[in-house]
């Protein structure tokens, strides 16, 4: 019961992002979080991407490519930002199984609905292991494991992990649309629709208007989550009947 008490509380937290925001430690473990190497499967999905190219959304690299990016990020904003900043402000077992089970109700499709749940399965896993100064982490996920009452959906259990680092509201939700738009350029790269030098270039261009989607959708309530490009959920939902893939999602 004590455990459970220290879980739910989150006392553990190692450090304060509002008292020291430029600390050492917060800083290397927050690069980490961000680090590609981190094995949590973000390169296993392309965010619809390969769909949006069999189904001929995504045609012409210099023209479709940069939209569908935007559209994406625009998603990512509206829908799962806000699971993200109530799972960062209150970093607890409670918020999490709340957030956890909206989102769950919210996914519109398969497809996205399985990819969530697989990459934060392994954040959530990836995190326990690593980041060993918070035991809050692996108490947590012992509880939902052994009561299978949490999906781990990406999105509140990155917010939940930004929480119990320290890492500030803003920095986190910046963070989640900066692993969106990485994931989705180098599945582009990957699909062979621009080459690597060509896909750097599409992630620094976008990135000036990917701050302006954060600032359009930062620190909302789970409550106005929704869906700015329904067609994208829609394409990503027929991922599962192509007929030859290289992406999970």
């Amino acid at each position: 019961m004590e455990e459970k008490a220290e879980v739910c509380n989150g006392t553990d937290r190692v450090l304060s992002a509002e008292s020291e925001p430029d600390s050492s430690p917060l800083q290397w473990s927050k690069w980490q979080l961000l680090d590609s190497i981190l094995p949590t499967g973000g390169f296993a999905h392309s965010l619809g991407l390969e769909a949006a190219m069999q189904a001929h959304i995504v045609s012409d690299p210099e023209k479709d490519l940069q939209t569908f990016v935007i559209h994406v990020l625009e998603n990512t904003g509206s829908l799962l930002l806000p699971f993200v900043y109530a799972a960062t402000k209150s970093p607890d077992l409670q918020t999490l199984k709340q957030l956890d089970t909206i989102l769950d109700a919210t996914l519109t499709n398969e497809i996205s609905r399985k990819a969530s749940v697989s990459q934060g399965s392994a954040l959530m896993r990836v995190s326990a292991s690593v980041f060993t100064e918070i035991p809050s982490l692996k108490a947590m996920r012992s509880v939902c494991l052994s009561n299978g009452d949490v999906c781990f959906h990406h999105a509140p259990i990155f917010g939940l992990v930004c929480g119990l680092l320290g890492i500030d509201s803003e920095t986190s939700q910046r963070a989640f649309m900066f692993m969106a738009m990485r994931d989705i350029t180098s599945a582009a790269t990957r699909l062979n629709l621009v080459g690597p030098l060509g896909g750097a270039v599409l992630q620094h261009r976008v990135s000036f208007v990917a701050e302006e989607i954060l600032k359009k959708w930062k620190n909302r309530d789970v409550d106005v989550a929704c869906q700015t490009s329904p067609l994208l959920d829609t394409v990503q939902g027929c991922h599962s009947y192509l007929f030859s893939r290289l992406f999970c999602s």
